[in-house]
């Protein structure tokens, strides 16, 4: 009995062994990036850290996550009228593969910029708008996500 389980143990041993992939898929690499900020310097270097992050991944045949998400003044990179950034997150959405990036935008900023401006403010397609981005913040840090504020 006792050579029988052994030669299992050691069939298992090496069944695991000749699947290096395994262990590393086991491993989620995820990152919300936070920007706060009216200031294409930080929306740039939000984007620079995305894309030095996925190709860091890529590199390494790993898959990563990104989102990058947006409130307070912050709003403009992913406003259609006054992004700064808009091609680069274009560009940056259409390479992201196989890793992927997704953009936020508070919802609750955008309805106080609508209501101050007295007009209806559209969101580059490539983002979503959320109920709340610092809310949407806490709730990937809760679910395990490495948080970045550049």
């Amino acid at each position: 009995m006792k050579s029988w389980f052994c030669a299992i143990a050691s069939t298992l041993l090496l069944a695991a062994t000749a699947m290096p992939g395994l262990a590393a898929d086991a491993k989620q690499h995820r990152v919300a990036i936070q920007v706060d900020q009216n200031d294409p310097a930080v929306m740039n270097l939000a984007l620079n850290n995305a894309t030095n992050i996925m190709e860091q991944y890529k590199a390494k045949g790993e898959e990563v996550q990104v989102e990058i998400v947006t409130y307070g003044p912050g709003l403009h990179m992913l406003r259609a009228d006054t992004s700064p950034v808009q091609d680069r997150i274009k560009q940056i959405a259409q390479a992201s593969f196989p890793s992927s990036i997704k953009f936020s935008a508070c919802g609750n900023t955008k309805e106080g910029m609508e209501k101050r401006e007295g007009k209806a403010i559209s969101i580059v397609s490539e983002a979503e708008v959320v109920p709340s981005g610092a809310v949407r913040l806490m709730e990937l840090q809760e679910q395990g996500w490495s948080y970045l504020k550049p």
